[in-house]
C-alpha cells in the first residue's frame, strides 16, 4: 500500500528532482502521467516517457547555449509539451517566464523584454507571427516552436521546431545543473484586473513548499485521474499539477468545449477550477431540470428544498455553520431532530435525482477544489446536496499560490480554509495596521515558505508588498475564526464607498444575485453614489423561456415580442435583484441595488473584460461603460 512517506521530497532542492524519482519507481514509471485527448494527434505519456522527453528537451537547450541562471520565455497553452518545455528549461538550469497565447501581443512583448529572456519557446507559428518583427530587436539566441511545423518565419534568431530540438538533445549528453531551493525557478507575470503586469519571482523552494505541504489536505494515489481545465501556466493550476504529478497521478487535459463530455468519459477523482466553471456545470444541470415535465420539475424542486434544510441542520450538528460556529445545546438538539426527520427524504432525493447529477460528472469525484475567487453560497449548497464536496481554497500568484484550503474533515462552507503547514496568517486594521483578534475583519497578511522572492526588477513594489518581518500584504480583506479558518470578505481596492460613508464589498452581493436564473454575470458599481448600481449580462436562454411563459417571445427588434429594454423585462430584473439581495444572510439597507443596466455583450477574455482565470477586470469594465454608469446615476 502506498503511504505518504513514499513520496518524501524533503531532500529535493528543485522541482525537476521530482521526475527521476517517479520514473524509477516500479509502481509509477509505467503509469500514464499526462494525456491530451484533444490534441492532434491525441497524446499520452507515461512517467518514464515524460522524464525522457524532459531530459532531451533540456539537453537540446544546453546544446543551443542555455546555461544555469538564464531566463527563457515560454508562451504556450495546455499540452504535455508545455510541461516538457517547462521542466526541460528548469532541468537545463534556467528559469522560465510564462504566459498563455491569448494574452495581448503588447503584454507578451513586454514580458519577453522585461524578463531578460535569452530564448523563446512558443506554441506554434501563429503565436510567433502574432509577436511580429519586434522580437528581432531583442537579444534572443534562438526560438523553439512546440509544434512540429516546418519553421517558415524569418527572424534574426535561429528557429527550431519541437522534434528538431528533441533530436538535438538525444545526441547530446545532459550536463548537470545543480540548483538550490533559493534559486529562481520561474517568473509569473500577474495579469491582474488592472495595471502593468509584475514579474513574480518564485523559487524552487516556493514551488516545493506546495508539493510538500498540500498532502496535509489530500494524498491522492498513483494512477488516480485528475481533469485539468485551467491554464497550465497559471500559478493555481501549475502548482496543483506539480503536486498531483509528485504523487504519480494521471493528468488529463480538457477545455470548455469538452469538459462535460470528459467528466463522463474519464471519470476523474479530482478537479480544480475557478467558481465560473462550477457555475457552468450548475447551469447545465439546471437546464436539464428545466427541460423536464412540469410535474417532475416540481418534484425535483421539492427534494432540493428538503435537502437544503437537511444539510443546514447537519452543518449545525458538525459545528460547520459559519454563521453559528458555537451552537448552543438546544440548537444542536433541534438540528439533530431535523436531520433524523429529513434524512429519509434526502436519501430518496439522492436515489432519484442527485445520483444522476454525480453520474454526469463521472461518478468518481472524491472532491473538487475551487479557488481564484469566492464561490457563491448557492453553489456551495448545491454541490453539498448532490454529494460532490467542494474544498475552497485561497492564495495568490505571489504565494505560489496556496496558503489556505478547506479540509475534507473540516469543510466549512463560506470559508476559505485553514492554513497549510508552515503558513502564518495575521489580520490587521486597515488604517492602523495593528493586529486584530479572531472574528474581526481587516487586511490579510501572510508569511511562510511559499511567499515569493519579490517582483522582478521592481524593488519598490516588493518593499510595498513584503515588510521587514516577511509578512506579505495580500490586499484582501478577511477575518479568521477561533479555529483558524480564513474567511475572505472582499478585495480592499474593490470596496465601494457610498456617499453616506458606508463600505460595500461587492462580491458577496454579486454572488447572491447570480442565484437568479436570469442573471449570467453581474458587476456592482456606485463609488461615491447614494446607492449601488449594477451592470448585468442576462441569461438569454432563461429569458426566452420566461417570455414564452408570459405568452410572448424575446426578440432583438421588439416588433414580435419583448426586448431587453421592455418594461416587463426591466421589472423582472428589478424583482430578481430585490429578492436575491434581501435573502442574502446579513442583508442591510445599503446592499439594495437602486439602478441597473442590461448589457448585450458578455464579459469575456476575448474582449478583455475577464482575466484568463475568469475574474471580471473591474477597472476595464468601468472604463468601457463609463458613460453608461454616469448616465445611470445622473
Amino acid at each position: 500500500m502506498t503511504t505518504s512517506s513514499d513520496f518524501d521530497y524533503s531532500t529535493a532542492q528543485s522541482i525537476p528532482e521530482i521526475w527521476p524519482r517517479l520514473a524509477q519507481r516500479a509502481d509509477v514509471a509505467d503509469v500514464v502521467a499526462v494525456q491530451d485527448p484533444h490534441s492532434q494527434p491525441p497524446m499520452t505519456l507515461t512517467y518514464r516517457e515524460l522524464y525522457e522527453q524532459m531530459r532531451w528537451f533540456a539537453a537540446g537547450l544546453q546544446a543551443m547555449g542555455i546555461r544555469a541562471g538564464d531566463h527563457v520565455a515560454l508562451f504556450a497553452d495546455n499540452s504535455p509539451r508545455w510541461l516538457i518545455a517547462d521542466q526541460g528549461i528548469m532541468t537545463a538550469g534556467a528559469a522560465d517566464a510564462v504566459r498563455g497565447t491569448q494574452a495581448d501581443r503588447s503584454e507578451l512583448l513586454f514580458i519577453l523584454e522585461h524578463s531578460d529572456s535569452v530564448a523563446l519557446v512558443v506554441q506554434d507559428q501563429a503565436t510567433l507571427k502574432k509577436l511580429g518583427a519586434e522580437i528581432d530587436r531583442l537579444p534572443l539566441r534562438f526560438i523553439v516552436l512546440l509544434s512540429d511545423e516546418t519553421p517558415t518565419a524569418t527572424h534574426s534568431a535561429k528557429i527550431l521546431n519541437f522534434s528538431q530540438l528533441i533530436e538535438l538533445g538525444r545526441s547530446q549528453p545532459l550536463q548537470p545543473a545543480p540548483r538550490t531551493r533559493q534559486d529562481l525557478a520561474t517568473l509569473m507575470y500577474t495579469s491582474g484586473t488592472s495595471g502593468q503586469p509584475k514579474g513574480v519571482m518564485l523559487s524552487h523552494g516556493n514551488l516545493l513548499s506546495q508539493v510538500e505541504n498540500i498532502p496535509a489536505v489530500a494524498q491522492p494515489l498513483p494512477g488516480e485521474r485528475v481533469l485539468s481545465i485551467l491554464p497550465i501556466w497559471h500559478s493555481y493550476e501549475r502548482s496543483f499539477e506539480y503536486f498531483i504529478f509528485s504523487r504519480g497521478c494521471t493528468q488529463i487535459y480538457t477545455n470548455i468545449r469538452y469538459v462535460k463530455q470528459d467528466l463522463k468519459n474519464f471519470q476523474p477523482y479530482y478537479m480544480v477550477s475557478v467558481p465560473r466553471i462550477w457555475e457552468s456545470v450548475y447551469e447545465g444541470v439546471q437546464k436539464t431540470f428545466r427541460d423536464q415535465p412540469l410535474s417532475k420539475q416540481k418534484l425535483i424542486d421539492r427534494f432540493f428544498k428538503i435537502s437544503q434544510r437537511y444539510v443546514c441542520a447537519r452543518r449545525v450538528v458538525q459545528n460547520l455553520n459559519l454563521s453559528n460556529l458555537h451552537p448552543s445545546a438546544i440548537d444542536r438538539i433541534v438540528a439533530t431532530i431535523q436531520m433524523i426527520v429529513l434524512w429519509p427524504l434526502h436519501k430518496l432525493g439522492d436515489r432519484i435525482v442527485y445520483g444522476k447529477v454525480r453520474a454526469a460528472t463521472g461518478g468518481q469525484l472524491k472532491f473538487i477544489v475551487s479557488g481564484g475567487g469566492s464561490i457563491a453560497d448557492y453553489l456551495e449548497d448545491f454541490y453539498e446536496i448532490v454529494g460532490i464536496p467542494i474544498l475552497g481554497g485561497y492564495g495568490l500568484t505571489e504565494t505560489s499560490p496556496v496558503t489556505h484550503v478547506r479540509r475534507p474533515w473540516r469543510n466549512l462552507r463560506g470559508a476559505d480554509g485553514q492554513p497549510i503547514p508552515h503558513t502564518e496568517t495575521k489580520i490587521v486594521d486597515v488604517e492602523t495596521r495593528h493586529p486584530l483578534p479572531p472574528g474581526q475583519r481587516g487586511v490579510v497578511l501572510l508569511r511562510g515558505q511559499q511567499i515569493m522572492q519579490g517582483y522582478y526588477k521592481n524593488p519598490e513594489a516588493t518593499a510595498k508588498a513584503i515588510d521587514r518581518d516577511g509578512w506579505f500584504d495580500s490586499g484582501d480583506l478577511g477575518l479568521v475564526t477561533e479555529q483558524d479558518d480564513l474567511v475572505i470578505t472582499g478585495r480592499a481596492k474593490d470596496t465601494i464607498v457610498l456617499s453616506n460613508g458606508e463600505n460595500i464589498e461587492p462580491q458577496p452581493i454579486e454572488n447572491a444575485c447570480l442565484r437568479s436564473p436570469y442573471i449570467d454575470q453581474i458587476m456592482l458599481v456606485g463609488q461615491d453614489e447614494r446607492s449601488l448600481g449594477a451592470l448585468i449580462v442576462p441569461n438569454i436562454e432563461a429569458l426566452k423561456v420566461w417570455a414564452i411563459e408570459q405568452g410572448t417571445e424575446l426578440s432583438e427588434d421588439g416588433q414580435t415580442g419583448l426586448t431587453l429594454s421592455s418594461p416587463q423585462v426591466q421589472e423582472l430584473f428589478k424583482r430578481e435583484l430585490l429578492r436575491e439581495v434581501k435573502n442574502r444572510p446579513g442583508y442591510r439597507g445599503d446592499d439594495r441595488i437602486g439602478v441597473f443596466r442590461i448589457l448585450t455583450e458578455p464579459f469575456t477574455m476575448e474582449n478583455g473584460m475577464m482575466t484568463q482565470t475568469l475574474k471580471i477586470r473591474r477597472q476595464v469594465v468601468m472604463e468601457r461603460y463609463r458613460d453608461m454608469i454616469d448616465e445611470m446615476f445622473a
